[in-house]
């Protein structure tokens, strides 16, 4: 069963309630998503350290509900 829009953004907003975040559906089949967060959790993070945080977020529903995520992390310029 594939992972609404709203439940994927649901669980990045809880795990990083200052971000910044843009989700795009690929292949319009609630499976293949992009998304962009920008959050203070980020700073000074290493990229693989920030995308490790992402898929915490997500509970174990990576590789389940959600077959691909797509992800551009970074903190907010000047942090």
């Amino acid at each position: 069963m594939p992972m609404p829009v709203e439940a994927l953004e649901q669980h990045l907003r809880e795990a990083f309630p200052d971000a910044e975040i843009q989700i795009q559906d690929l292949a319009g089949d609630g499976d293949h998503y992009r998304a962009r967060i920008v959050s203070t959790a980020f700073t000074g993070l290493s990229r693989v350290k920030q995308h490790q945080a992402v898929y915490a977020a997500l509970k174990g529903k990576m590789g389940g509900e959600l077959h691909a995520l797509a992800l551009e992390t970074s903190a907010p310029e000047g942090t």
